[in-house]
């Protein structure tokens, strides 16, 4: 499938969420063309019926322009909600009790139901309850079995099924709902190339899920939770990547807290090879403007600037005015970012220490040769992309090539920084290597006549895990005459 989008410009992938203002094959297509590397197709929205023709507009459109794009399923998880009120909203009174209780009867000023008995069974005294979206803020002052008894610390108008977190304590419940399954079982027979699991708390939530995707796609972890932060490394040592969900983070931590944590959860999913994705408000204004503010731009710019492998759009994307204009702004934001000088020595504040392996050292070797000898891209024979993400982890200054027999690796790439995959045939020898890797640089125009190339591989070919090859190269210019891959 060789490409006919030429590489990005940019090593930041982009993330574009589907939704009402970006379902239709002509929009799908305009926000690749855009700059979209991964389509988001929410799973807390619609139905099963409402998401097959995304998908098949997604693969026809990869197919007409051949280039591998990649499907992120993000699963809904448990979503803690209050029940109903005989007005269908109420005052809640800074100062005053409020009590929530299992009764299956309609609320009023001075209590509601709250039909989620793990809440009742993990709470204590002291700890806070947050309100649609952290509005309000509850403080519990006695805890039951069937009964919690709260003081109302920060008051407003509360209506029918508001939002509830519960941010002080980790909750024994799973991440995957009974709809996450069937979503999850949807979204694999589907062909989906990443799963983002919503609202992970422990390792335990990350293993469950690995387990019932069977390595049918790659995990996702989205970290929303304070009892995530806490037990990030854990996390990451299971999932295949990790988001920073600054929407429920931003709800459940102090905001001043958020991009502390931001930076921390970045610098450790980078330490550990694992791509990580920026997301939420990221150009929320742009759901009515054409344009973004100057904060929004810094916003992104520092996510860059810190390392992040992609940047996602939510609402801008899926139901604002300027879906197309998002993905455009995302695209220019990080060509800027990256073209400036600093940006390189930037992203090697967080050290990176490879492991002990042959393949960790070969990338490491890469990105110094490439350095080095001025080479102009890294070129990375893969059957899995874990030779792919050992390089990337390294944030090599060139781009890099992925070159894979598998569609499926192709096009899982769409996180992973500096990442321009393309679906080939597999080579059989080291000479075959050489002059593949040497077409592909030329055809895809990142080398010219004159230009060298480092390529990694494993000897012998077509066996994952094997990387143990290092080779440099200079092209002639002449590589393609009368060849076709």
């Amino acid at each position: 499938m060789p490409s006919q989008i030429a590489p990005r410009g940019r090593k930041v992938r982009v993330v574009a969420t589907l939704g009402p203002a970006s379902s239709s094959p002509d929009m799908i297509r305009k926000l690749m063309l855009a700059g979209a590397d991964t389509f988001r197709i929410n799973m807390s929205h619609g139905g099963h019926e409402d998401k097959k023709p995304l998908i098949a507009a997604i693969r026809a459109i990869e197919k007409d322009l051949k280039r591998a794009t990649t499907i992120l399923f993000d699963l809904q998880g448990p979503k803690l909600r209050v029940g109903r009120f005989e007005e269908g909203r109420v005052m809640l009174e800074t100062g005053s009790e409020f009590v929530l209780d299992r009764l299956d009867q309609a609320g009023d000023a001075t209590r509601v139901s709250l039909p989620h008995p793990e809440i009742f069974a993990a709470l204590e005294v002291g700890a806070r309850l947050l309100l649609d979206d952290g509005k309000m803020v509850l403080r519990a002052l006695s805890v039951s079995e069937d009964r919690i008894v709260t003081r109302v610390e920060v008051g407003g108008i509360l209506s029918n099924s508001k939002g509830l977190n519960v941010p002080d304590v980790v909750l024994p419940m799973a991440a995957l709902t009974e709809k996450d399954r069937r979503d999850l079982v949807f979204a694999l027979e589907e062909g989906a190339d990443w799963i983002a699991l919503s609202f992970v708390q422990r390792p335990e939530d990350v293993a469950e899920a690995r387990t019932l995707i069977g390595g049918k796609a790659s995990l996702l972890a989205k970290i929303e939770k304070p009892a995530a932060v806490e037990r990030l490394e854990g996390i990451l040592e299971l999932a295949d990547a990790v988001m920073v969900a600054r929407g429920d983070l931003g709800v459940e931590c102090p905001p001043q807290q958020v991009p502390l944590v931001q930076k921390q959860i970045v610098a450790a999913a980078r330490a550990m090879g694992r791509p990580v994705v920026v997301a939420t408000q990221m150009l929320e204004s742009m759901i009515l403007s054409p344009t973004p503010t100057r904060a929004e731009v810094s916003d992104v710019a520092t996510a860059i600037y810190d390392g992040a492998d992609a940047v996602m759009l939510s609402a801008e994307s899926a139901a604002g005015a300027w879906p197309v204009e998002s993905v455009a702004m995302m695209d220019s934001i990080a060509k800027a970012v990256e073209a400036d000088p600093g940006y390189a020595k930037r992203l090697h504040f967080t050290e990176t220490l490879p492991d002990a392996t042959t393949a960790d050292a070969l990338s490491l070797a890469a990105r110094s040769i490439a350095d080095t000898v001025s080479a102009s891209a890294i070129i990375c024979f893969t059957l899995s992309g874990s030779s792919a993400r050992r390089i990337a982890r390294d944030r090599p200054t060139v781009p890099m090539l992925v070159l894979t027999p598998k569609l499926q690796t192709a096009r899982r790439m769409g996180l992973l920084w500096g990442a321009h995959a393309v679906q080939t045939r597999d080579v059989a020898s080291f000479e075959e290597m050489v002059g593949k890797a040497k077409r592909m640089a030329l055809r895809h125009g990142l080398a010219k006549a004159g230009d060298r190339i480092v390529i990694m591989a494993g000897v012998p070919f077509g066996t994952p895990g094997s990387t143990n090859v290092l080779h440099v190269q200079r092209l002639t210019g002449k590589e393609l005459d009368g060849y076709t891959d």
